[in-house]
């Protein structure tokens, strides 16, 4: 059932350290410009961040979304679907590579939606080379299948960024055999 994958509120996100701080505000204060207020059980207040998407600057956390960079949606049509529950939240927790979660604003998340390179390039065209490189290393970091109009769009992306180099450390092989 796709929507199991679908599904990411704020409450679906899990405390992987058992620190208090779950995923999302984990990524928040890894990518704050200036570091947020951080009280109680990772209650996070003031702060800001740069939405690389968009190239805009968001004062407090409430305006922003932590973006799964290949989508969960894109994932499961791409090969997640058969993944265990454990992978799949493995997938979605991703704090081991800091490419794959990013925080961005509400507003250019929820035009991404479940979007590949094909259908959706981000509007900042000085972030397209690293929106490039950044989803390549994850559908290769999760073994993640690569459609044909995602092939042309990430080919296209290429040329448009020569001598790019990306780097992977696969995840799912790990996950795998921990049997997480």
């Amino acid at each position: 059932m796709r929507a199991t994958v679908d599904a990411r509120r704020d409450g679906d996100w899990v405390d992987a350290g058992k620190d208090g701080c779950s995923t999302r505000n984990e990524v928040l204060l890894e990518e704050a410009v200036n570091a947020p207020e951080q009280s109680g059980r990772c209650t996070l207040t003031g702060g800001t961040w740069y939405s690389p998407y968009d190239d805009t600057y968001v004062n407090g956390a409430r305006g922003l979304d932590i973006d799964h960079l290949v989508p969960l949606a894109e994932a499961w049509d791409s090969g997640a679907g058969t993944w265990t529950a454990a992978e799949r939240e493995a997938y979605a927790n991703d704090l081991d590579d800091q490419r794959a979660l990013i925080a961005v604003t509400a507003r250019s998340n929820r035009s991404k939606a479940d979007q590949d390179p094909a259908t959706w390039q981000p509007p900042a065209e000085t972030y397209r080379c690293q929106y490039y490189t950044d989803w390549v290393t994850i559908k290769t970091r999760w073994q993640l299948a690569i459609d044909p109009a995602e092939q042309t769009a990430l080919e296209e992306l290429a040329d448009a960024c020569p001598n790019t180099p990306v780097t992977v450390e696969t995840a799912r092989s790990q996950h795998s055999a921990a049997g997480t």
